[in-house]
């Protein structure tokens, strides 16, 4: 007799919202008693449903286990070929009162097309099937909630780590026990954690990262692809940059999309280039300084009047952080404006403008508030932009310049370069060069700088430095030299050069406090 010809099962119907349940984990409740006698162990379940039809085909959407007594059972073959053909994932055949044991061209059948055949003995009714199943549903249904939950929990904790891109990508790998990859649109990787896949699934995950990057009109928002055993996945970040989620996992889990999605929405917020800020006014004010502008014609189109504040920025582990790290750092810090550092510099130069405040209204120190044309002291006006304040951020050693106004940035560019040094020298996480204040701001500035000028005109650049950092520091041999990431002999022997040019005294405190102010002014 010929072997009867596979039947080719229906495209998978929508699935139900609870995740399915393994056949096995309904063999392994004993109070049911259940017990396999044909078919392949393993199999999905998704739904319960009982027929007694000679032809249930029409009724099942695929992933059932039929529960039946054979009532109307008269072709086996036939039967478990269109069960096959509908998708049914199992077939329990309920013994007695129509059978006294479970056919033999029905087990048979069920050998020959592969699907799994359960006996059902007569004391377990097949409502008591079906609650188990239902309960085995909900089971998982909680288990993937409490996963998701532990999953949301760990990408929002990675994403407000100082490296917040590799930080996502990495936990995101951890959940989905695979390899995860922000991909440029042409496929160029920009971060990745996990293990990496074979080359035959990885040139597949480019390829599919190229259909959702959102280069042109229509592109999808995610796509999915296996290769061999490998499951790929790729989603099209926020933004407009470009930028592809890419995914290669080994097993796919119910949750897995869900929490793709959380990484996707993490990750499109922190890509974001300069979130808050009028990407169109910098374009601007970059065209206008190309074609011959000052910078003084080109600020207010990047913020409010007023002083602007200079940061210089490094990572306190010593690794270069890249142009998105570097992004998140500016964001945090409320500007658009980031210089991400070259290759040979770590430094990241964030440019913070002043901040507007606003005129509190009448009433907002519980008073009532004053109507229209009533008496009373007139409007208050609108308060001048104020300096930004600038906290500690966990994994960066921060340099603060003091508010200057735009004709000083040089200047303050320098300054904040001088707080970065004296706080990575002093091991603290930020360092606010200070404004002249006290007895010095007494003096004008023109004569002060002239006075400076003079007194320090025999000193070199390199020695100028030197001499206010370790004066800064307090005369510290080793701080000077981690500021200025030199040999503390190399310190000694300029501040000894100084004290040579100078014909002083160093460790005259009146010579340190005079040098002292004249360097604040120079």
């Amino acid at each position: 007799m010929d072997e009867p010809s596979m039947p080719t099962p229906p495209a998978p119907s929508p699935g139900p919202p609870a995740p399915p349940i393994l056949l096995t984990e309904l063999l392994a409740s004993k109070e049911l008693g259940l017990r396999r006698i044909a078919g392949p162990a393993e199999a999905e379940l998704l739904w319960v449903h009982t027929s007694e039809m000679a032809d249930p085909y029409p009724y099942l959407l695929g992933g059932e286990l039929l529960l039946s007594a054979g009532v109307l059972l008269t072709d086996p073959d036939r039967y478990v070929a269109r069960l096959v053909e509908a998708g049914a994932a199992a077939l329990g055949f309920g013994v007695r009162p129509v059978y006294e044991a479970v056919p033999e061209a029905l087990v048979e059948a069920c050998d020959r097309y592969g699907l799994p055949l359960l006996e059902v003995p007569p004391e377990t009714p097949f409502t008591t099937i079906a609650r188990a199943v239902w309960r085995l549903m909900a089971q998982a249904r909680h288990r993937e909630l409490r996963r998701v939950t532990r999953a949301q929990q760990a990408l929002a904790t990675a994403a407000a780590r100082p490296d917040p891109v590799p930080a996502v990508l990495h936990q995101l790998a951890t959940q989905l026990s695979g390899r995860a990859v922000l991909l440029t649109a042409r496929g160029e990787e920009v971060h990745a954690a996990g293990r990496r896949p074979h080359p035959e699934a990885a040139a597949a995950l480019a390829r599919l990262a190229r259909v959702v990057a959102r280069e042109r009109p229509g592109s999808p928002a995610s796509a999915t692809d296996t290769q061999g055993d490998t499951h790929l996945a790729a989603y099209a970040l926020g933004g407009g940059e470009g930028l592809v989620l890419s995914l290669a996992t080994r097993h796919r889990e119910p949750g897995d999309h869900t929490v793709a999605g959380i990484a996707v929405v993490l990750l499109s917020l922190l890509a974001a280039p300069h979130q808050g800020a009028d990407a169109a006014d910098r374009s601007a004010a970059l065209v206008r300084l190309l074609l011959g502008a000052t910078p003084a014609e080109v600020a207010p189109l990047l913020g409010p009047d007023g002083p602007w504040t200079v940061i210089h920025a490094r990572r306190s582990d010593g690794t270069t952080p890249d142009a998105l790290t570097a992004g998140a750092l500016g964001a945090s810090l409320g500007s658009a404006l980031v210089d991400a550092g070259r290759e040979d510099d770590e430094t990241v130069r964030v440019l913070l403008p002043a901040t507007t405040r606003e005129a509190l209204p009448q009433g907002s120190d519980g008073e009532k508030p004053r109507q229209p044309g009533e008496p009373g002291e007139p409007e208050k006006p609108r308060q001048p932009p104020r300096p930004p304040t600038v906290p500690p951020h966990p994994g960066w050693t921060l340099g603060v310049s003091t508010p200057t106004p735009l004709s000083a940035l040089t200047t303050a560019d320098t300054r904040a370069a001088r707080a970065l040094a004296h706080a990575e020298a002093t091991r603290t996480p930020l360092k606010v060069d200070a404004p002249v204040t006290g007895l010095a701001a007494l003096i004008p500035p023109d004569q002060a700088a002239a006075h400076a000028r003079t007194l320090l005109a025999p000193l070199t650049p390199p020695l100028a430095d030197t001499l206010r950092c370790w004066l800064s520091l307090h005369g510290s041999w080793d701080r000077t030299a981690v500021a200025l990431s030199v040999h503390r002999n190399t310190v000694r022997q300029r501040i000894g050069r100084c004290a040579e040019l100078l014909d002083v005294d160093l460790n005259d405190m009146d010579v340190r406090t005079e040098l002292w102010f004249a360097l604040r002014r120079e």
